[in-house]
């Protein structure tokens, strides 16, 4: 009769088992030398975060990675049978912990007009505070290509200069050190094979000596007319397919296209490279907590989504307003304008996610299919006339100084009559809000920045308080602020003190910054690193952005054969035309 081993001993035994199985996955994954410089990065990553928890993530996924990155290498002469990693979970880990996110794989991003203002401002500064968060992985790279005569030690002091200006999170060398080991820089033009040969031998070395495993983002901070040439030289120099096992993505940057048929033709362009699941189409905004809020507030909630609807909402407002100009944009600016560089994309996202159904996950696909939905249903006004307006902003005083009006800008034709404000009122043709009224509006020089959703409602159908004092009672309203001051606030009637029955409105405010210990991320961070993760949720598809054209072109041709867009003072609110607009409806624009 057999004795039953002591629990200690069984332990032990278990943990020698796990111990060759895991020796087992190493041998697998290549040489010595190649799991020691895994080893390596994996103690850099728990250097960097300083964090023992992620020093351990980092060094259990280490040998994992170095498996997946020599079966995409073809490493060895033979085929090298995959071993099933090992069934573990952390014993000290509470599986509801939210604490240790999710951290991107081995990987490099190339930014191609890295040289450029979005670049310097928010790029290279958005990679620094991922890896300051310890959410890059030790090896990650980082190429800029770009046409200037550098060095890979000029673009990393270029790197640094920006990460010191523009960063978000405090700068700490040995973070710094382990990321600009992987800067490299390739000088040249779009259309020089040399530069672009040079890139890919840039990529296949940092393979070797990075491990990032040929997983490689592309972005395209670049203007839209050079995104079919770059795709079309990435492809001709293999750069648009990594070892087996790997991934290749392409970021693209707003403006995509400036009407349906040209969206079409440059969708067409870049999926003969890519598939339609590798590009990832940023609008920054769909990166920022509060955009991704609504989804929150809606649909975690039980008190909002009954009122959400035809029944109770009145009309929404979704307001994006800037208070400064076009400043040295004059040639990007001028002959786009406001609609196209803000509704097309911005607003009518917002829109969409804030009259979408509920989907049946929190993944791309069900995103896709119900924003779809709000975008193929949206109505045009039949007086495109009465129903829309654009305008430009006049000389006039802002902050405390004179500024120029947008036709006496640098670099702006006199007889121009490209919107630097728009108004548009649409409608959605479904059972949930058929005759709600959606009012978006953008402009520069305005009163002053901010980006807001009114969700305004109808007033109540009796009030046995309108012999008293109402008049400052106006609509509930619950406003989601976008920015600057991210949250959100709930307008409602309440009594005044005293011995009248005097009703004003109030306001029950919630803000990011007063409700939670830590700061909100950019919104180029989240969107880096959902690219890095293949995650597509924030990020529109070609569909989405095909039906926003075909939205806003009847409005953009109805512009083009009209009058001259209306003038607006610099700093107030917009041009009078607005106001009318919404006081033929009997309302008024809210006061941001």
């Amino acid at each position: 009769m057999s004795e039953e081993l002591p629990a200690t001993t069984a332990r032990e035994t278990k943990a020698a088992k796990a111990a060759e199985e895991a020796r087992t996955s190493q041998d697998a994954a290549g040489p010595p030398h190649a799991r020691a410089a895994q080893e390596a990065d994996a103690a850099g990553a728990a250097k960097a975060t300083g964090r023992s928890g992620s020093a351990r993530g980092a060094k259990k996924t280490g040998t994992a990675r170095a498996a997946k990155g020599a079966k995409g290498k073809g490493a060895g002469k033979e085929a090298v049978e995959p071993v099933a990693p090992l069934d573990w979970s952390n014993p000290l880990r509470d599986p509801q912990d939210r604490r240790l996110p999710r951290i991107a794989g081995p990987s490099g991003l190339v930014i191609f007009g890295v040289t450029g203002d979005l670049s310097r401002r928010k790029l290279m500064p958005a990679v620094y505070d991922l890896a300051n968060r310890g959410l890059l992985p030790p090896g990650f790279s980082l190429v800029g290509f770009a046409r200037r005569d550098w060095e890979d030690q000029d673009f990393a002091q270029v790197v640094h200069d920006a990460v010191k200006e523009h960063a978000r999170t405090p700068f700490r060398e040995e973070v710094w050190q382990q990321l600009s080991e992987g800067m490299r820089f390739i000088p040249g033009d779009f259309d020089d094979d040399q530069a672009f040969e040079q890139l890919r031998e840039s990529v296949e070395e940092l393979d070797a000596s990075r491990g990032t495993s040929g997983n490689y983002a592309f972005y395209l901070s670049v203007p839209p007319k050079f995104f079919p040439k770059v795709v079309q030289q990435l492809k001709k120099h293999g750069l648009t397919d990594g070892p087996d096992g790997s991934w290749r993505r392409a970021v693209i940057e707003k403006p995509f296209g400036h009407d349906l048929d040209s969206a079409r033709e440059l969708n067409a362009l870049v999926h003969e490279v890519f598939d339609p699941e590798q590009v990832f189409r940023i609008d920054h905004y769909l990166g920022k907590e509060t955009v991704q809020n609504i989804l929150a507030l809606r649909f975690a909630n039980q008190m909002y989504e009954p009122i959400w609807n035809r029944s109770y909402v009145d009309h929404v407002q979704i307001t994006m307003a800037e208070d400064i100009g076009i400043g040295g944009r004059a040639g990007y600016y001028d002959g786009i304008g406001a609609a196209r560089d803000v509704i097309q994309n911005h607003l009518l996202q917002l829109m969409a996610l804030t009259a979408m159904e509920e989907p049946a996950a929190f993944d791309a696909r069900s995103l896709l299919t119900e924003k779809l939905k709000v975008l193929r249903a949206v109505r045009l006004p039949d007086d495109l006339g009465g129903h829309t307006v654009r305008g430009q902003y006049a000389g006039g005083w802002q902050g405390g100084a004179r500024v120029p009006g947008y036709l006496e800008e640098e670099g702006i034709d006199p007889a121009s009559t490209t919107d630097t404000y728009a108004a548009i009122k649409l409608g959605i043709d479904n059972r949930r809000w058929a005759g709600v009224p959606f009012y978006l509006r953008t402009g520069k020089r305005l009163g002053r920045r901010v980006t807001e959703i009114a969700v305004v409602f109808q007033r109540a159908p009796h009030s046995p308080f309108d012999s008293t004092a109402t008049e400052e009672l106006g609509e509930n309203a619950i406003v989601i602020r976008v920015q600057p001051d991210e949250g959100m606030t709930v307008r409602f009637g309440s009594k005044v003190p005293g011995t009248s029955m005097e009703i004003r409105d109030v306001s029950m405010d919630f803000a990011y910054g007063e409700s939670f210990t830590e700061s909100s991320p950019e919104a180029y961070e989240r969107l880096i690193l959902d690219v890095l993760l293949g995650d597509a949720n924030l990020f529109p598809r070609h569909q989405e952005v095909e039906e926003s054209w075909r939205i806003l072109d009847p409005i953009e041709e109805y512009w083009a054969s009209h009058d001259k867009p209306a003038q607006y003072a610099s700093g107030g609110w917009g041009p009078r035309e607005a106001d009318e607009m919404l006081a033929r409806d009997g309302r008024s624009w809210r006061r941001p």
